[in-house]
């Protein structure tokens, strides 16, 4: 049987599509071809699409939707109406069924699965929920029997429980995707360590999409993995975990399988982090094992504001996790998400100015939080009434209220023009990049934000050879090209 793979995510700088690496190689093993169209780096999409389709007749095609939209307020960018026609123009030059999946699928299954009129769709992981969806495609059309599938029966959509296996391993070799391409472009390399969460941050989609428990690779195979980048040319490297510090002996295990093949040599990476639990000897092994960078999910530094988020760390433990860092040569970020539920003037000013105090390399400063159904953010605004008349929920144009496009809770307690507050305060501070704001016309644009989306900035700077996280380039750091 032949499964085509097409990567739908137009994103520059370019993100390559590590869950199709991952399930081609899962699928291959299963003796299953795999086909590939990536119209990230095609010239054309329409092109592509003929020429791939002029030869080949795929048994089933798989597209991945891997965000829906660009989560910032100041832009709103949905990715969906790309995504749509993509879904519409392979239909158009095939009669094989198709099937959805990544994580921005996987936060609207039912609804993309409507709207999309694609056959399938694969709510969680899709390595071997897609050998049994062709497996029963070739044999008894059961289902039921595969892990996460929705799928369409007298009108209405079916879905089976989310794919979230307990036990991941996924293949260390990654030879579907262009990944030196990717590279040669400026292109973020990731790696999954885990899947899932068990934390309760009220706004974060994570546990919808990969679900609420940690299911951790085997360390030895997490090195094979950056030992088979290493030798593509690929010494950059970005952990996809949502926290990579979350469990810590995992973080530590893998940091010394990296080390004891001597990896951290060779190899510079960076992680998204928890703020606690932080202990030194775990941000010592990560300097040795190749980490040069953390961005830390810190959010705010006021006391209401990081309980409203069911954060458990608190000012002190900012400090402790910068303070760390620096003393091992890490650089870090401390992300700001400001106007959620409780937020004034006064705890934006509290958290800017303790930040300010911290000291960290950088900090970002997102303004709104992306409302996405099935978190408690969620749950929180439904139970208040009315979206469409709820003062704190936000969106651009009138109408019905639809997650599904981007719709985002400000506090209104910030007024009619909160980026503009918050810049005030961030006043001429380099370390910050200030939110933009598509409502106020007084505020120039790309002066600073850190939408990654077609940042021309960025991208200026990744043609000079930078390779990091773009948070680090942005920043003036990041590391030069080898």
């Amino acid at each position: 049987m032949l499964l085509t793979l097409i990567n739908t995510n137009r994103m520059h700088p370019p993100i390559a599509p590590v869950g199709l690496d991952y399930i081609a190689a899962a699928v291959q093993a299963a003796g299953i071809q795999v086909g590939w169209i990536d119209l990230c780096l095609a010239e054309d999409a329409e092109s592509e699409l003929d020429r791939y389709f002029a030869s080949h007749r795929p048994d089933l095609v798989g597209l991945t939707l891997r965000n829906v939209d660009d989560c910032f307020w100041s832009s709103c960018q949905s990715f969906l109406p790309t995504f749509l026609d993509d879904v519409a123009a392979v239909r158009r030059r095939t009669d094989a069924p198709i099937v959805l999946g990544g994580v921005g699928y996987s936060l609207f299954p039912q609804r993309l699965l409507e709207c999309s009129g694609a056959d399938f769709g694969i709510h969680g992981d899709g390595e071997q929920a897609l050998i049994q969806l062709l497996d029963q495609i070739g044999g008894k059309r059961c289902w039921e029997l595969v892990d996460g599938l929705l799928f369409k029966r007298g009108g209405q959509v079916i879905a089976n429980p989310p794919a979230w296996p307990r036990r991941v391993s996924v293949s260390s070799h990654r030879d579907l995707v262009d990944n030196a391409t990717y590279f040669r472009l400026g292109g973020q390399i990731g790696i999954e360590t885990k899947r899932g969460c068990r934390r309760r941050c009220i706004y974060c989609a994570d546990p919808v999409a990969k679900g609420r428990s940690y299911r951790c690779r085997p360390p030895d195979e997490v090195a094979d993995e950056f030992a088979h980048l290493l030798a593509s040319g690929i010494d950059v490297i970005h952990l996809c975990d949502a926290e990579f510090n979350l469990p810590v002996d995992h973080a530590q295990q893998v940091c010394d399988a990296l080390i004891a093949r001597g990896l951290g040599r060779a190899v510079r990476w960076y992680a998204y982090m928890a703020v606690t639990p932080l202990p030194a000897s775990l941000i010592r092994r990560m300097r040795q094992a190749g980490c040069v960078g953390i961005n830390f999910t810190s959010d705010s530094a006021h006391p209401t504001m990081l309980a409203n988020y069911a954060h458990s760390h608190r000012r002190k433990d900012l400090e402790h996790a910068v303070r760390v860092c620096r003393q091992n040569g890490i650089t870090v970020m401390l992300d700001m998400l400001l106007g959620g539920p409780g937020e004034t003037p006064e705890t934006v000013a509290e958290t800017i100015a303790a930040f300010k105090e911290i000291d960290a390399d950088c900090a970002g400063a997102a303004l709104g939080l992306r409302i996405y159904p099935g978190t408690p953010l969620a749950t929180l605004v439904q139970a208040a009434g009315s979206l469409e008349t709820n003062p704190h929920v936000r969106r651009p144009g009138n109408g019905p209220v639809d997650l599904l496009q981007p719709v985002f809770y400000l506090s209104r307690h910030l007024g009619d023009h909160p980026a503009r507050l918050v810049r005030e305060l961030i006043g001429d501070d380099p370390r910050f990049f200030p939110p933009e704001d598509h409502l106020d016309r007084t505020i120039s644009t790309q002066t600073g934000d850190h939408n990654y989306s077609h940042n021309s900035v960025l991208l200026d700077a990744i043609a000079t050879g930078l390779r990091g996280a773009y948070w680090d380039i942005l920043r003036g750091g990041g590391q030069t090209q080898r």
